[in-house]
């Protein structure tokens, strides 16, 4: 019998993510382009410049509308026939606003990819704006409105966004709008912020995946570099600035039986040096089941099924004038909210006298780091995070550099991060609950002036 030598695994092969080729189309479109072997579904992200704080004020929610409209009908087909043509493609395209500016998003088999660019270039050239399409857009955004804020999670993070920022700046007020601005749009006004702002000089289309035998140039010169459009009058975007001044509001909600936790302040973005300590020490906190806000409040009390502390961009330039929003969030029992909230305080105490652990800083790196290629199995996963960093202003590299800066990110470092990111004299909380249960209770822990809306 011959026994043969048990295979010994490789040298690991270092994983970086994909860096794209940059390109120009006639009409001005910037072109982010990533081949990726293998992935036979392509993956297309739109970024148009139009952002939230473009809309005018009483028709807040434009964007929105203007956004689900543009797969709902254009000059050579109605809504329906649109829908037929994509099916026939395989393809799915959506399109949602935010306040950097607008996405649209595309998949479709390589092998239908030409049809289908076809049909991306139609919408952003040439929508229809029905007005039928339009009010039927409206009637829904309008449906969805009551639904958004009986939700306890959607209500706290509006409050906390009206507490944060000043009125005068658009981030305060509800993304997609309330129900007396979006009650105003019409055709007309859709027109008119797609007329100023969705321009090809200012857009930037993201393609991923195997472009084996696809001439993509030329196919997106036939197809997007039709369209045509002026150019766009620069607009200054207004720094974000925040009043973190440490206190409570309370959304009341009689007979609640549990009230929704949403702690948060605005701290550095992604173009501050310290983000990678800060999404290192951040998750260390409470990004997993095994984070210490988890081992305290959900392991050792029993007060909730999971809280999360987290750090999500909200603006970003290469100005300096954008922010990302450290927040923690999370649902606990009616009657156990004042604990939760004093347990919260005291994680973060003992966090800031202590610092972080080799270990936590480890599991930090590995959850972070090593899965990383996994996330990006797929081209819609790459072309997402490319889409990022051009809504952010970011280089085309800073995914690919972030990684080794998270690997090479020291323990001290990340505490120093998550403890200034997360000062307990200067966090706002949002509580969503039931007010005469837990008014009491969270006043006297001391945390900060309480008020309480309806």
């Amino acid at each position: 019998m011959t026994f043969h030598p048990q295979p010994q695994p490789g040298e690991p092969k270092p994983w970086a993510f994909p860096a794209p080729e940059r390109g120009t189309l006639p009409n001005g479109v910037t072109l982010l382009t990533s081949h990726r072997p293998g992935q036979q579904v392509i993956a297309v992200e739109v970024v148009l410049a139009a952002p939230l704080d473009a809309e005018p004020e009483a028709l807040e929610g434009v964007a929105t509308i203007m956004a689900r409209a543009l797969s709902e009908g254009t000059d050579e087909h109605s809504a329906e026939e649109f829908a037929a043509e994509l099916e026939r493609c395989g393809a799915s395209l959506s399109a949602h606003a935010d306040h950097p500016g607008v996405r649209v998003s595309l998949e479709v088999p390589a092998s239908r990819l030409d049809k289908a660019l076809s049909l991306l270039a139609e919408a952003l050239r040439a929508p229809a704006f029905a007005e039928s399409e339009v009010k039927r857009l409206v009637a829904n955004r309008l449906d969805e409105i009551p639904h958004e804020l009986a939700n306890p999670a959607r209500r706290a993070a509006m409050a906390l966004s009206k507490e944060l920022f000043p009125s005068t700046l658009r981030i305060s007020r509800p993304r997609q709008g309330t129900e007396e601005t979006v009650r105003g749009i019409d055709a007309a006004a859709v027109r008119e912020f797609y007329t100023a702002h969705v321009l090809p000089a200012t857009s930037t289309v993201v393609v991923v995946g195997d472009f084996t035998g696809i001439d993509l140039p030329a196919l997106l010169t036939e197809t997007l570099g039709r369209w045509t459009g002026g150019a766009a009058k620069p607009r200054p975007r207004p720094a974000l600035t925040s009043d973190d001044t440490a206190r409570v509001v309370i959304v009341d909600r009689p007979g609640a039986v549990q009230t929704q936790l949403l702690i948060g302040r605005t701290g550095p973005d992604r173009q501050d040096p310290v983000w990678a300590a800060q999404v290192l020490g951040t998750y260390s906190l409470g990004g997993t089941l095994t984070s210490r806000l988890d081992r305290v409040l959900r392991e050792e009390k029993g007060y909730t099924y999971g809280v999360r502390a987290f750090a999500q961009v909200l603006l970003s330039s290469a100005d300096g004038t954008g922010a990302a929003l450290l927040a923690i969030s999370g649902s606990v029992a009616t009657e156990v909210t004042g604990p939760a909230l004093a347990d919260t305080w005291q994680v973060i105490r003992t966090l800031a006298e202590g610092g972080l652990t080799e270990e936590e800083r480890d599991v930090a790196v590995q959850n972070l780091v090593g899965v990383a290629p996994l996330r990006y199995e797929t081209a819609a996963a790459v072309a997402d995070t490319l889409a990022d960093q051009v809504e952010q202003e970011l280089p085309d590299d800073y995914q690919a550099r972030l990684y080794a800066r998270l690997a090479a990110t020291g323990t001290v470092e990340a505490t120093a991060a998550v403890v200034n990111g997360f000062p307990l004299d200067r966090l706002v909380v949002v509580l969503v609950g039931d007010a005469a249960s837990i008014e009491e209770p969270v006043r006297a822990l001391g945390i900060g002036p309480v008020s309480v809306i309806g």
